[in-house]
């Protein structure tokens, strides 16, 4: 299993801000409110802190976004997942 890094200074929740999430799970969502700050491109960072596609992150992030415990722990990075996942739909 790949090591999940989160870019230096980003807030991770702890286990008591946000009881029921994974720790791949908080790491996602750190990293999705971070990754503009790091070099390169955003999929070869998903690759090498997640060891997985882009395809792979995005459907996993999109589910994760779609769970209570991932809007308890950052409603502002969800609902703008939500939105964005809603705005791509009504466009297809």
């Amino acid at each position: 299993m790949p090591v999940i890094e989160t870019p230096a200074g980003a807030r991770v929740p702890g286990d008591d801000e946000a009881p029921g999430l994974l720790e791949r799970d908080r790491a996602m969502l750190a990293f999705e409110r971070e990754w503009w700050k790091l070099p390169g491109a955003k999929e070869a960072a998903i690759k090498e802190r997640f060891g997985m596609s882009a395809t792979q992150y995005y459907q996993q992030l999109n589910a994760l976004a779609d769970t209570a415990e991932a809007l308890a722990a950052d409603p502002l990075l969800v609902k703008r997942i939500q939105r964005r996942r809603a705005s791509r739909r009504r466009t297809s």
